[in-house]
């Protein structure tokens, strides 16, 4: 992100910032886009989520990828911070861990675009209600 020496710099910021805002709050259906969710609690903030979130916001659009991108707060696995939560079209949430920029762009290019599981992935190691008999 580039310093802000002027109030035009300011505005344009601001008008950045606000339209992609308006992207997420007037997502139609999110069921029928990426979604993502970096966890930023204060474990994440301090391990570099708010650079990850910056990162992914600043991606997918560059990108053209149809994206909610939202943050959450903890998701339990602090030693693994920054964590994120991809979840594509019609298929079960992926948890990322240790994502740093790289990670990020790898999860963007070969995760988010073709499908392919990428070195990350913090496994499910819980059942949810609906699956205990």
């Amino acid at each position: 992100m580039s310093k802000i020496t002027s109030l035009a710099d300011l505005k344009k910021r601001r008008e950045e910032l606000k339209s992609g805002l308006d992207i997420r709050i007037k997502a139609i259906d999110p069921e029928n886009v990426v979604q993502v969710k970096v966890a930023m609690a204060t474990c994440g903030i301090a391990s570099g989520a708010k650079t990850v979130m910056e990162f992914f916001l600043e991606q997918l659009e560059r990108r053209n990828i149809a994206a909610v991108i939202t943050q959450t707060g903890c998701m339990g696995y602090c030693y693994a911070e920054p964590t994120i939560e991809v979840k594509l079209p019609g298929q079960d949430p992926v948890v990322f861990g240790f994502v740093d920029l790289k990670r990020a762009d790898q999860i963007i290019e070969k995760y988010i675009k073709t499908g392919e599981l990428v070195d990350g992935i913090i496994p499910v190691n819980y059942q949810t209600i609906d699956l205990k008999e």
